[in-house]
């Protein structure tokens, strides 16, 4: 039994040669939530673009977040996601680009979504739905009835279901977390600048990418 146990765990041990991977999805998935994020705030390739509207929502206490130096922080948070997309791209001091953006994931989960909870779309089956999900639920089901007697409801349908938004910490919590994962575990190994910058100048620490 004992030799049984010994030979699944050094199975086990030798998916260890392809440990790479968990960093490198964790970069691929995270690449173009911070790209499309930071092109929404400004496409500095686009001339119709602009980064006053966002300094403008930082600024505004009534329907914006009422931050201090709005401009500054505008110019934050475009600059991490924007910079920070091509950083996890190349696999390019990733370490320290996490920091940036976990705090740009913590300004924005406690700034716009803690209000209103967990939950990214209202979901009353969830250990976490917000206290008015029911009420969302059935206002969202009023409003499917009156779409299907009145509307087109196959066509508004087609490439998806109707949901209510929730907008709560659920997308900037997971980001953080996943953020903090590559925080300690680097860029990972074969496919990351990080991984061959430490190879020719670090060897001993090859095996953990220190950048």
């Amino acid at each position: 039994m004992v030799k049984f146990i010994a030979s699944l765990q050094h199975l086990l041990n030798t998916t260890r040669n392809v440990d790479f991977l968990a960093p490198l999805l964790l970069r691929a998935y995270l690449i173009p939530v911070f790209w499309v994020a930071a092109n929404n705030k400004w496409n500095p390739f686009n001339p119709d673009s602009s980064l006053q509207n966002t300094i403008d929502w930082f600024a505004n206490p009534d329907w914006g977040l009422g931050l201090p130096f709005p401009e500054l922080m505008a110019y934050l948070a475009w600059g991490a996601e924007y910079f920070g997309a091509i950083l996890l791209l190349l696999g390019l001091a990733v370490r320290w680009v996490s920091i940036p953006l976990m705090i740009t994931m913590l300004v924005a989960a406690f700034s716009v979504h803690w209000k209103n909870g967990w939950q990214a779309i209202h979901d009353p089956m969830s250990a976490f739905a917000a206290e008015n999900a029911p009420a969302a639920i059935e206002r969202l089901d009023r409003a499917k009835s009156i779409l299907q007697e009145h509307g087109n409801y196959s066509w508004l349908t087609e490439h998806g279901s109707l949901v209510v938004l929730n907008n709560g910490i659920e997308f900037a919590a997971t980001y953080f977390v996943m953020l903090l994962t590559l925080f300690f575990i680097g860029a990972g190994r074969y496919i990351s600048v990080d991984y061959w910058l430490a190879k020719r100048f670090k060897p001993n620490e090859v095996n953990h990418v220190d950048s």
